[in-house]
């Protein structure tokens, strides 16, 4: 009898621990950002290396504290693909970083999928926008854009 009452003790301790990580990873720490708010400007960098803001609408964001890996942002430019890519820095190896399950715009597997295929093209936002980390902006030809921030090459030393 002991034995039962030890193994559902652990069982049911198992599953609230489960339960509180799934919850922590995914729901605790993000919290939206404000269209207003200056983690919302994205800016891009220009091939003379000066950030300049890019022209934005309909932008959705989230963002956490505990992180500064955390941030995820969707949004659509007018701006040509041509003409991003004869004016800003393009962004080597980009690899998007999987957003929360509930953050319905960012699918970072397709985003992955259409930078390694040229479906769209990835540049620079801002180095070290945070120490060894940097914001990436993927851009679509017909104006749909993603931005995430990832680790850079200084972080990975």
């Amino acid at each position: 009898m002991n034995g039962k009452v030890i193994g559902g003790f652990l069982m049911l301790t198992a599953l609230v621990a489960g339960g509180a990580m799934y919850y922590l990873q995914e729901y605790a720490f993000y919290r939206p950002v404000e269209v207003s708010s200056p983690t919302a400007a994205i800016r891009l960098m220009s091939l003379g290396g000066m950030p300049e803001a890019m022209l934005t609408s309909d932008f959705e964001g989230i963002d956490a504290d505990s992180s500064p890996l955390r941030f995820r942002g969707c949004f659509v430019t007018p701006m040509t693909l041509a003409m991003l890519s004869e004016t800003f820095e393009p962004y080597e190896d980009p690899t998007p970083l999987v957003a929360p399950s509930w953050f319905d715009c960012f699918d970072a597997e397709n985003i992955g999928q259409d930078l390694e295929s040229g479906a769209a093209l990835a540049f620079l936002s801002e180095k070290n926008i945070h120490p060894g980390v940097d914001r990436v902006v993927a851009v679509y030809p017909d104006g749909r854009a993603y931005a995430w921030h990832q680790l850079n090459e200084s972080a990975e030393k």
